[in-house]
């Protein structure tokens, strides 16, 4: 059995006066691609904050949460072996700041960089290579604030890439993008898919699902409702009752469309 990325047992989350998760159990490989898919409110965004120890569970007999096989970990070096990219980080990333420096920021988990941050030129590298993947070197010197939304997604991803995480996390990703930014974004997830990271997508959107991913973890109201095969899991009656109003299903060239 490979390594799990993350194994959540019997975890429950609390914010403010809502449970959040409930009784949640969901164990993702390493390396594995997955989708977690749910409408808005199920509980999605609060399972990344989860993973990334911006929520915590809370403490009870029989719960547990390890990643990469640890309970505990320090913050900035889990941020060093996963790559968020969030709306959250998107809001605060849309600025005068350049493009270089915002992916420059991820080695040290901000969303620019500070006076008392210290820059080798080793991480100039690794920034530069970041955008060049990304086919963004030519936003180097461009503010955010001067960027399509489309041309911010990937910095933001060149950011998630720029020290190599295990694992890409993807939250609601296509949210604020037009057409040709949405298809631009879903052709980097598959090549990135294709490169052997790990691929966690969390959407509400169906044709976020790119081909590459196999597996689907369907989410509603903080649980589980099924988990399983893409083709077994994206079908009329499991999606209907996902979302809660009768749908229709289209599937074309690996994509699955939703009606």
């Amino acid at each position: 059995m490979r390594q799990a990325l993350v194994d959540l047992k019997n975890v429950r989350v609390i914010r403010g006066e809502n449970i959040a998760l409930d009784d949640f159990s969901l164990r993702v490989d390493a390396g594995e691609h997955v989708a977690i898919l749910g409408p808005n409110g199920c509980g999605k965004s609060t399972l990344i904050k989860t993973i990334t120890r911006e929520c915590y569970p809370v403490v009870r007999e029989g719960s547990s949460i390890t990643i990469l096989g640890r309970s505990r970990w320090n913050i900035f070096e889990l941020r060093s072996v996963l790559g968020i990219v969030s709306n959250d980080l998107m809001l605060d990333c849309t600025n005068e700041t350049s493009g270089r420096d915002v992916v420059l920021s991820g080695f040290f988990s901000s969303t620019r960089i500070f006076e008392h941050q210290k820059i080798t030129p080793e991480q100039v590298g690794q920034a530069e290579a970041a955008l060049t993947r990304l086919g963004v070197g030519h936003l180097a010197d461009r503010p955010v604030a001067e960027m399509s939304s489309g041309e911010a997604k990937r910095i933001l991803i060149a950011r998630a890439l720029v020290h190599n995480p295990r694992t890409l996390i993807f939250d609601e990703p296509s949210n604020s993008l037009d057409i040709f930014a949405q298809h631009e974004l879903r052709e980097t997830m598959r090549a990135l898919a294709q490169s052997e990271i790990g691929i966690v997508l969390v959407t509400h959107h169906l044709s976020d699902v790119i081909p590459e991913i196999d597996r689907v973890v369907l989410m509603r109201n903080g649980k589980i409702q099924a988990d399983g095969r893409k083709r077994d899991l994206l079908e009329q009656e499991q999606i209907s009752r996902l979302f809660g109003i009768r749908v229709a299903i289209t599937r074309s060239d690996g994509y699955y469309h939703l009606w």
